[in-house]
């Protein structure tokens, strides 16, 4: 049964019973005024004709005219009552109790079904709810629409918010576990090293292992500070300083800072100027992403190669587009190319895997997007697009 009908069947008892009270209550109401009028008649009655008194009241008892009690009046100082004077009025009264217990059964019986329904429904969702505290996430079974069906949906959106949150921090946790696991990795190295030069320059005294540990430690301080920077960003305390800032100078000046690496890849940066355009961010920052994807853009370059630098304003956004005459990204590795401490299968030796992920965390900081794909004509190209803010 469901709600409805039972609230349905509640309202027809309920209806029933207050039909037969006020039946009941008009009744009296009108047999104490009859009453009352036959009493006033006979007093008056008297008061004209004394010699009728007596075969008035007779004539009243034979016709049985009043039947309920009144406790004063003309014909109580005669001794009469209304349950004297026996009115015919079973038929009626019979009625209403015959409506009055029919709704009462009618509403005590949809009551006990209400009510043992509701414990139903409290036991279904109590269940429910201990499955899921062992792990059993299956949709509730929607047997019928109403307020617990409200509450049952309220449960399940709490319990899958709840279920959600604890999956992020298992992960959160993991990638965690994997990113400390990633960071031991990455030093490892360079100590070893390190360690394997100094033991040699003690041997040997030669300064080709002094500039081993020179390169080593560089490195070490680059993923330091890589690390540090990440750190920052997660927490929350790297502070942007936005202001206007024109997109070709600092395209020129993200690629003069890359001059020595240019020379050393043999690789040099094309940035290609058109009209005067200006985006709102930290020039600083920005700086570094596009280094870091520059950088990226060189090392997958054979050596005379270019990297090229172009970009265009409309009414969204501004597109900065970064590209190489390399071999492109593997299309296994490009879903990869922004996590942390990933390392593409044509990654450099010495790459730690971050550069690309802290570009990607400054720019997305700054209401942009960065995306990598292979150009149809050849090579690997990057996209950022820096949203304009209302």
């Amino acid at each position: 049964m469901t709600e409805r009908k039972m609230k349905i069947l509640m309202g027809l008892a309920a209806f029933l019973i207050v039909c037969s009270v006020s039946a009941f209550a008009m009744y009296q109401y009108q047999v104490r005024e009859q009453y009352r009028l036959l009493d006033a008649f006979c007093e008056r009655l008297q008061e004209e004709r004394p010699d009728v008194e007596q075969t008035m009241l007779e004539i009243i008892k034979e016709k049985d005219v009043l039947r309920e009690s009144e406790t004063s009046g003309y014909l109580k100082t005669f001794g009469y009552t209304p349950s004297d004077l026996k009115w015919n009025r079973g038929i009626f009264l019979k009625s209403a109790g015959a409506g009055l217990l029919t709704g009462g059964i009618l509403f005590s019986c949809v009551f006990i079904y209400w009510k043992k329904n509701i414990f139903q429904r409290i036991r279904t969702l109590t269940e429910n709810l201990e499955k899921m505290n062992h792990g059993d996430y299956a949709m509730f079974r929607k047997e019928t629409e109403g307020e617990f069906s409200k509450l049952q949906d309220e449960i399940y959106k709490t319990v899958t918010s709840l279920r959600q949150t604890r999956d992020h921090a298992v992960r959160a946790k993991n990638q965690f576990a994997d990113h400390l696991s990633n960071i031991a990795h990455q030093l490892k190295t360079p100590v070893t090293s390190i360690s394997l030069s100094l033991q040699m320059l003690q041997r040997t005294n030669s300064s080709k292992y002094i500039l081993q540990i020179k390169r080593q430690l560089n490195r070490l301080k680059h993923l330091e500070e890589a690390l540090l920077l990440l750190a920052r960003i997660d927490a929350g305390t790297l502070v942007l300083e936005k202001s206007k800032t024109d997109v070709f100078t600092l395209l020129m000046m993200a690629a003069d800072n890359l001059q020595e690496l240019s020379l050393q890849y043999g690789v040099s940066i094309d940035v290609l100027k058109t009209e005067e355009t200006d985006i709102t961010a930290d020039p600083e920052w920005t700086m570094e992403a596009v280094m870091n994807l520059m950088k990226n853009c060189m090392e997958h370059s054979t050596k005379g190669r270019r990297v090229y630098c172009t970009y265009e304003k409309n009414l969204l956004y501004t597109q900065i587009n970064i590209w190489d005459e390399g071999p492109g990204f593997p299309e296994e590795d490009i879903p990869y190319l922004f996590d942390r401490f990933f390392r593409g299968r044509n990654a450099q030796k010495d790459s730690t895997g971050i550069g690309l992920s802290i570009a990607k965390e400054i720019i997305e900081m700054q209401n942009g997007v960065v995306r990598a794909y292979n150009r149809p004509q050849g090579g690997a190209c990057f996209e950022i697009r820096i949203y304009q803010r209302e």
